[in-house]
């Protein structure tokens, strides 16, 4: 677990060091407010196009292969578009390396797997937690650091980003193990690779399926926000790299704090079907409140007391992870990334579409926060649909003792 944690940590402080910059180096290629979100649209949107159909296949060939090539791969794959980003003269350039980085990259899904792998069902919701505690200190490092040296120079984020991206593959090479055994792996088939098939059969995993719609809704949602955070705070307070940088700092520091401290304690209290329905009803109170607060330091506040809303994710996976048997778990993972990847699509559509209506409104006015308005009605529905499910389920035993 030591390993794995490390090289989440490393990868996601590569990639939040670009966060801050990234919708800024969308708009040097534009001229107004309405043309920067749309050129922010085709750049966020082309990686997760590229992600929907590469993560399921990179999974199933992690079930083949093993974790540690996939991870390797991913690796070189960003390190190449982290130096191209920061050398691009033209939008189309960004656009190109955001697909092929999108079709490398799937990190997340991988190491989700291998944790599965290492981690008896009874821990996993715990061990998930520890994980999405690497994803938390990777936003308190990366996005704080982004933003600092995004002040000094917009694309040097990228340039360092790359170099922490080549230390992570020779971090994986030399000293992260394989954690999947020959007697445990799966040959390779297309059909399971198929990104639709992959949700279809995620789709109908017994007691579980119907979580998929929560996990594709709740991911829409936080897709929306993470498509159009830098854009909303700039049309709404004027915040620049360092602000945004500050702000997810905050962001990464709660969900360190609660993932890697607080979920254990919260899995003693709560059964994981009643923290999901908690954390879902958390969230949707947040972004509602960010759509609506005229100052920018309340974003932070909320930011803070949203402290069930970091527990989503690794309850949820910890479930569906449960669902299937050890030689699956690559392409199960591979699916549910596959699915937060469609989502990864629609959001980026979605979040700077809105935001291109409302580009011309003055500083201040609270419909530039409407795409925070429509999450919070998504995260809503995906709540009904928790509810909905844990009426029809009893409580998992080994998750209940968690």
């Amino acid at each position: 677990m030591a390993f794995i944690f490390a090289t989440v940590l490393i990868d996601m402080v590569s990639i939040g060091l670009i966060i801050p910059v990234l919708p800024l180096i969308a708009g040097s290629f534009s001229s107004t407010q309405a043309e920067h979100a749309q050129a922010f649209l085709w750049v966020a949107a082309s990686f997760g196009i590229a992600n929907f159909f590469g993560s399921s296949v990179l999974g199933a060939l992690s079930d083949q292969y093993g974790r540690r090539p996939v991870l390797l791969l991913g690796f070189m794959g960003l390190a190449l578009s982290f130096f191209v980003t920061a050398a691009a003269t033209a939008l189309w350039m960004l656009v190109v390396v955001r697909l092929f980085s999108g079709a490398m990259q799937a990190n997340v899904s991988v190491a989700n797997a291998y944790v599965a792998d290492i981690t008896p069902p009874q821990d996993r919701a715990k061990r998930f937690g520890l994980l999405g505690a690497a994803f938390g200190i990777g936003f308190i490092l990366g996005p704080a650091t982004g933003g600092l040296l995004g002040e000094i120079d917009i694309r040097l984020p990228f340039w360092v980003a790359g170099c922490l991206a080549l230390l992570n593959l020779a971090y994986g090479y030399f000293v992260l193990p394989e954690s999947l055994p020959l007697e445990r792996r799966r040959s390779f088939d297309w059909r399971r690779a198929n990104p639709v098939s992959a949700l279809s059969g995620l789709a109908q995993l017994k007691s579980v399926g119907p979580l998929v719609w929560v996990i594709a809704l709740s991911s829409l949602a936080q897709f929306i926000v993470h498509s159009s955070w830098v854009l909303f705070t700039s049309f709404k307070f004027g915040w620049g790299p360092r602000d945004n940088g500050l702000s997810l700092f905050a962001v990464g520091f709660m969900s360190a704090l609660v993932q890697g401290f607080l979920l254990p304690r919260m899995l003693k209290r709560f059964p994981t079907q009643k923290l999901v329905v908690w954390a879902l009803a958390s969230s949707s109170l947040t972004y509602l409140g960010w759509a609506l607060v005229p100052q920018g330091w309340m974003l932070v506040a909320l930011i803070v007391l949203n402290v069930f809303g970091y527990a989503a994710q690794a309850s949820i996976q910890s479930i569906v992870s449960n669902a299937v048997d050890a030689t699956r778990q690559g392409a199960t993972m591979g699916a549910v990334s596959s699915l937060n990847s469609l989502m990864a699509v629609l959001g980026p559509i979605i979040g700077p579409t809105l935001l291109i209506q409302v580009a011309g409104l003055p500083q201040g006015d609270w419909r530039i926060g409407t795409p925070f308005l429509l999450c919070a009605a998504l995260q809503v529905l995906a709540l009904l649909m928790a509810l909905q499910w844990q009426r029809t389920h009893p409580l998992i035993p080994e998750q209940a003792h968690a």
